[in-house]
């Protein structure tokens, strides 16, 4: 007997310019394509929020919970970190952005405070923001919606900036319990079991290869022992690997299937 949950994501993302502090001196804009690349580059993690008398917004960051995340691709913002996935189109005006209506995944979580956290984050990215980025190691990101009420959120580079490139889409079957296998470096190593699938235009599975071991972790994911998953993932190509590391990177970009086995 088994239990199958299906879910799928949509891939989120957003542009943006910069603006100067309205208490300094004006700074010649950056080009919109900068900004954007920019802004493409990372995953932005809210560092923290105020309101306009400058009070933190409690509402968006609840103790004990992992920060929101906002991703900027292709002319759509993407948050989670929530209960659900919020998505939204947006438009760049000379350092405003102006975000559209906003759209999520209808889950409902026992934990009240990501239903209210979803909230939160939705009513404030809505309308024109103020956009101001700012260079760094780690960049940051302000955004300032009218009301005042302020996000200042930090950058981690995404996959695609640390491998430079696109990277190609495969997608995995990952089989419920890791397996032995031999290591040159690693004792007792226990690999995930995968095999490779194909899929038609249709979604229909079109072919599945043999099961092998997977001798490197796959960036993202979290195996659960007794959980059979399939995964797309992102395939990037590593310039000039060490001797014996693996010369391809796997990064997890959505779990498309889980299914829960009995042993």
């Amino acid at each position: 007997m088994s239990r199958k949950l299906l879910a799928a994501a949509s891939l989120l993302a957003l542009a943006a310019c910069t603006t100067a502090r309205d208490d300094a001196a004006p700074a010649p804009a950056a080009p919109a394509a900068d900004a954007t690349a920019a802004l493409e580059s990372q995953h932005w993690s809210l560092l923290h929020s105020t309101d306009q008398a400058g009070q933190a917004i409690a509402a968006l960051q609840p103790p004990g919970k992992q920060p929101l995340q906002l991703d900027f691709a292709d002319g759509r913002l993407g948050v989670s970190g929530g209960c659900n996935r919020i998505g939204a189109g947006y438009r760049l005006d000379a350092g405003t952005l102006h975000v559209g209506p906003t759209m999520q995944t209808q889950m409902a979580c026992a934990d009240r405070t990501l239903m209210e956290l979803d909230a939160a984050i939705a009513a404030r990215l809505q309308g024109a923001l103020r956009t101001q980025l700012q260079g760094g190691e780690p960049p940051q990101l302000q955004l300032v919606a009218a009301n005042g009420d302020t996000l200042v959120l930090t950058g981690a580079p995404t996959a695609q900036a640390r491998y430079g490139g696109e990277g190609a889409t495969v997608f995995f079957e990952v089989a419920p319990q890791r397996v032995a296998c031999a290591h040159p470096l690693i004792r007792d190593m226990q690999c995930l079991r995968v095999r490779e699938r194909s899929y038609a235009t249709n979604g229909t599975l079109a072919s599945q290869g043999e099961w092998q071991p997977l001798y490197q972790a796959i960036e993202g994911y979290t195996h659960t022992p007794g959980t059979r998953n399939v995964l797309r993932v992102k395939k990037y190509a590593i310039k000039n690997p060490p001797a014996d590391a693996p010369a391809v990177a796997y990064v997890l970009d959505l779990v498309v299937e889980a299914e829960l086995v009995e042993r």
